[in-house]
C-alpha cells in the first residue's frame, strides 16, 4: 500500500493551495483517510479525515470554515483544499490511511492510521 502527496509550495498569506494524496497497491475504498500536519517543533496533529464513502467529514477547529477535504474513489484520490493560508497552517502535510469502514469523519481521532505518506510541505509566507 502506498499513499503519495503533492501540492504542496510556498504560498503567500491569504492564499490557497490544494493537495492531493494518491493511493496505490490496495482496495481504496476500504481505506478512510485523514490528513494531519507536522508543524517545526510541534507534534503531529489531525487536520481533517473523510469516510470510506466521502460521507461524513471531520475538521480541526483551526481549519473549519477554510479547508475542504474530499475523495474520488474512482481516482482513488484524496483532496485537500486549503483557503486563507495563515502562518500557522506552515506545515509538513501527511495523509494517511486506516482500513476500516466507518460512517463518522471522526473517526481519526480514535483510531491511529495503518498506513502513511511521506508528507509534502506547505509554506505559509507572511
Amino acid at each position: 500500500a502506498q499513499l503519495v502527496e503533492s501540492g504542496g509550495g510556498l504560498v503567500q498569506a491569504g492564499g490557497s493551495l490544494r493537495l492531493s494524496c494518491a493511493a496505490s497497491g490496495f482496495t481504496f475504498d476500504d481505506y478512510a483517510i485523514g490528513w494531519f500536519r507536522q508543524a517545526p517543533g510541534k507534534e503531529r496533529e489531525g487536520v481533517s479525515c473523510i469516510t470510506n464513502s466521502g460521507g461524513s467529514t471531520w475538521y480541526a477547529d483551526s481549519v473549519k470554515g477554510r479547508f475542504t477535504i474530499s475523495r474520488d474513489n474512482a481516482k482513488n484520490t484524496v483532496y485537500l483544499q486549503m483557503n486563507s493560508l495563515n502562518i500557522e497552517d506552515t506545515a509538513v502535510y501527511y495523509c494517511g490511511a486506516r482500513r476500516g469502514r466507518y460512517y463518522r469523519g471522526d473517526f481519526c481521532r480514535d483510531w491511529p492510521m495503518s498506513n502513511w505518506g511521506k508528507g509534502t510541505l506547505v509554506t505559509v509566507s507572511s
